[in-house]
């Protein structure tokens, strides 16, 4: 009796493990659903067909990788910045990004490299407090009065910061910079899969940001 009590207990643990691992799989696929069918229509590539909007908000991310070579989504993300403002699609540029270290600056790393490229930087404003996606979002409303505006990063990441910002009722589309190759990006692409599932769980305890601050006027 004891070994097919323990054999029927074994037996519930693996049907109860198994049960949850197939409710996250499903969860992440329907999460990652929702994203992709819903900014469809928001997402641009072609710099002619983009409309003009005046601002903006260039996701940051970090200059360089560990081993000090630079990182293709911070320069592919400067170069969608930069032909968009020289094409005249925006008039400002609104850089949000981590700044949490005085060692570790996004904002003023990817400032850099806009005027580096010709773009004046009076019409460059940076959100050093945009330490995620969903605060990035957020400040550009309720600090810099932004209700539309145009996100600038790659493919998967500006659908999920559309899709943040219809959520807050704001008027966003996005356009894709270049991205890197399936090998050099896999684990940003994994990563990016259980993010957007973290950000239904913003929604359902409705997630503030870290910091707001005084109000910036563009």
């Amino acid at each position: 009796m004891s070994i097919i009590k323990s054999l029927l207990t074994w037996k519930f643990l693996f049907s109860s493990i198994l049960t949850f691992v197939l409710a996250c799989i499903l969860i992440v696929f329907v999460a990652n659903w929702r994203v992709e069918s819903k900014t469809d229509n928001l997402v641009y590539s072609d710099v002619q067909k983009i409309p003009h909007r005046k601002v903006g908000l260039l996701l940051g991310t970090s200059k360089n990788l560990g081993n000090g070579l630079i990182n293709l989504y911070f320069q592919y993300r400067i170069d969608a910045a930069t032909v968009l403002f020289k094409e005249g699609k925006i008039d400002y540029i609104l850089i949000s990004g981590d700044n949490e270290t005085k060692e570790y600056n996004e904002p003023e790393d990817m400032k850099a490299a806009l005027v580096e490229n010709g773009i004046p930087a009076e019409r460059i404003i940076l959100d050093y407090a945009g330490f995620r996606t969903f605060d990035s979002i957020f400040r550009a409303d309720k600090i810099f009065g932004q209700q539309k505006f145009t996100i600038i990063s790659q493919d998967f990441h500006t659908r999920r910061a559309i899709y943040i910002a219809h959520h807050l009722g704001l008027d966003a589309i996005g356009f894709n910079a270049k991205d890197v190759s399936k090998n050099f990006g896999f684990k940003t692409q994994l990563r990016e899969k259980f993010a957007r599932t973290n950000m239904f769980l913003d929604f359902v305890f409705s997630t503030k940001p870290k910091f707001l601050g005084e109000k910036i006027v563009i």
